[in-house]
């Protein structure tokens, strides 16, 4: 699964248009439109793959502990 290279203008862009947008709302009200799209995105999903995920994640998290604890 090949990724294009990212424009880093069209980043810079859309960091600078974020950054406006955050400053008119709460950090409450950002992590609720935050949330929005999770859940947008479990529900296109199936099952199969939010758990291949989760497992990702755990995986992730020891790898990041057992550095830690070196």
């Amino acid at each position: 699964m090949g990724r294009k290279k990212a424009n880093p203008h069209a980043q810079a862009l859309g960091r600078l248009s974020a950054e406006a947008r955050a400053k008119k709302y709460s950090a409450a009200e950002i992590s609720e439109i935050a949330s929005k799209g999770g859940k947008a995105r479990a529900r296109q999903l199936s099952a199969a793959r939010r758990s291949e995920i989760a497992k990702l994640g755990v995986a992730a998290r020891e790898r990041k502990r057992k550095g830690k604890a070196k």
